[in-house]
């Protein structure tokens, strides 16, 4: 199963929205690009490209051109991966959209499937939610880490869930919780706060567990790295609200005290979600054997 380079070109130029980055994209000129993708609205008779002398966008044909090409060439991958299978085993490239606050978890997946699939290179990209449901439906990843009781409509996916992160106040040692082994989130909201910025979906749901407690944090400091949080935190003039689960592979670094939040005692579910498509390629098959293998631990622990 083949598809003809013109298809992949108007794949790129749809995701680079600029002629001469998608044939950057591409390893071609500009003008090969245009030409491809006259040639191309020749073939099928309609418009594929808003006219100017730049990119403004797609027609709706065009637009309609893109998703099929699009499942075009996720079919073409899987059928070259069925075929690489067979001769040494899986190869090719793992793409995942994580979200920051499972970055670091998320090694215990990736080092499995990497166990069992060494020739198979692995690309984790930090995203919000929103940027992961995006990039899946575009094709532009293959997985996600996600929470799952995120609110939102997964239709079309297959969510597996993986782990349950119950949330601490990372704080500076020797501030004014210094000897205390846990922490409302009444009192949480009134030291100076690092939080994630509020697009990320583990913002949000602090956000509304504060409004549900009938206050609002007011973070000095935002940021969408976990790294930096971190770092912050190690400098003394900042506290942030993360999951416990940062710290498993990394531990706690020098100078800081963990504290369970507690009143309420809340715990969010992080999970896989895979874009529910037949034939599945092998690598789904591969990820999703390795997260329920986790998630079969992830239920003893329930």
């Amino acid at each position: 199963m083949m598809i003809a380079r013109k298809y992949l070109y108007l794949i790129a130029l749809a995701r680079e929205k600029h002629f001469g980055r998608a044939a950057t994209a591409c390893h071609i000129s500009p003008s090969t690009l245009s030409a491809a993708i006259s040639d191309l609205e020749a073939e099928l008779g309609i418009a594929v490209v808003e006219r100017g002398k730049h990119f403004t966008g797609l027609t709706p044909e065009g637009q309609c051109v893109v998703d099929y090409a699009q499942r075009m060439a996720a079919g073409a991958e899987g059928l070259r991966q069925e075929l690489a299978k067979l001769r040494q085993g899986l190869t090719g490239e793992l793409r995942l959209g994580v979200i920051p606050t499972a970055l670091t978890v998320v090694a215990s997946l990736t080092a499995a499937f990497t166990r069992r699939n060494p020739l198979v290179s692995i690309k984790v990209l930090s995203l919000s939610t929103s940027e992961i449901l995006s990039r899946l439906q575009d094709f532009e990843i293959d997985a996600g880490i996600i929470y799952v009781e995120s609110g939102l409509a997964l239709r079309h996916m297959l969510t597996v869930p993986l782990w349950k992160e119950n949330h601490a106040l990372l704080t500076p040692s020797g501030g004014p919780f210094e000897g205390r082994d846990s922490i409302t989130w009444l009192e949480a909201v009134q030291v100076p706060l690092c939080l994630l910025t509020p697009d990320m979906q583990n913002r949000k749901t602090i956000d509304t567990v504060f409004a549900q407690l009938g206050c609002r944090a007011e973070p000095t400091l935002e940021s969408n790295s976990i790294v930096s949080m971190l770092a912050h935190v190690c400098s003394g003039a900042w506290s942030a609200i993360l999951p416990l689960s940062v710290l498993d592979l990394i531990g706690l670094p020098a100078g800081v005290q963990v504290l369970p939040l507690t009143e309420p005692a809340v715990a969010w579910v992080t999970g896989l979600i895979v874009p529910q498509r037949e034939p599945r390629p092998p690598m789904m098959e591969a990820l999703l054997k390795e997260a329920y293998g986790l998630n079969e631990s992830f239920a003893k622990d329930e």
